[in-house]
Formats: C-alpha cells, structure tokens, sequence
C-alpha cells in the first residue's frame, strides 16, 4: 500500500549524533516528528524497515533517519494510504508549529526540513495532519506490531 508516514520518535537525553553528509547535529531531548513517503513499490514496508534500523536489526545508514533511529526510541508511525507524493505538504505544515532541523531529510525536495522537534509527543496531531493532506484516515503502527 503506498502513502505517506510520519515517524514519531523520542530522545531520552540531549546527544549529539553524526548524520551522514549533513554531519554532527544537536538533538535534544524530547519528541521528532519524521516526515516520510511510501510511494515506491514497496510501499508501507518503508515503516518496517525504520522498525529494523530502529530495533538494530538492519545496519545499513541510506537515510538521514537511519541515523538518528537507533538512538531514539520509535513511538510509532502515522500512515496514510494515498498515491499521492504528499509528504512535502505534510512537512509545510508541520513546520508552522514546530522547529525544524534544516536540510534534514529533504535533499530530494525543496523543503527547509522532513524532521521536526517538539517538547511533547503530536501523535495525534500528526494523524489529524496526514488525514487533512491525503482525505484517507490515519492509521498508527507500532513498533511490536
């Protein structure tokens, strides 16, 4: 099934992480909101690879996210169905209320960020985001799924 996601992750402690060619960034503790898209043939399995990386049972790094994953805890994913590549409208939004890390997870767009930092956890409001972009409910997938 193909869609857009986003991944909801917490840090438990401030760190700083090296992130492939963006290099050493600053994450401090709290919640990330990681905005994604599916529409490849593989579609939803895009969630499940995060899981991997998440979990340690994938090592490869081909993503920003792939580096900052093993270093957080992965709350859960929002997904929605859509054939439509609407993950930049989804990062638009999220970036008029929350603090984005520039140049993160965008090199394929002209977005300023695909990932967002907020002191609590916007499960919910990025459900509400992704049903506004794509008409299509949410659908919240957790990691022990």
């Amino acid at each position: 099934m193909k869609g857009i996601y986003v991944l909801i992750l917490r840090m438990k402690e401030t760190k700083d992480i090296r992130v492939g060619k963006l290099g050493r960034l600053h994450f401090r503790r709290g919640y990330y909101s990681y905005v994604g898209s599916a529409q490849g043939s593989a579609g939803e399995k895009r969630v499940t690879r995060h899981f991997n990386v998440a979990q340690g049972n994938n090592h490869t790094r081909k993503w920003h996210i792939d580096f900052l994953l093993p270093h957080s805890e992965l709350i859960c994913a929002v997904f929605s169905p859509t054939e439509e590549a609407l993950e930049c409208v989804v990062a638009k939004i999220l970036s008029e209320y929350c603090e984005g890390l520039q140049d993160f997870g965008c090199s394929d767009c002209q977005c300023e960020s695909h990932l967002f930092f907020t002191g609590g956890n916007i499960m919910g409001e990025a459900s509400d985001i992704c049903k506004g972009a794509s008409g299509n409910e949410s659908i919240i997938i957790y990691p022990d799924m």
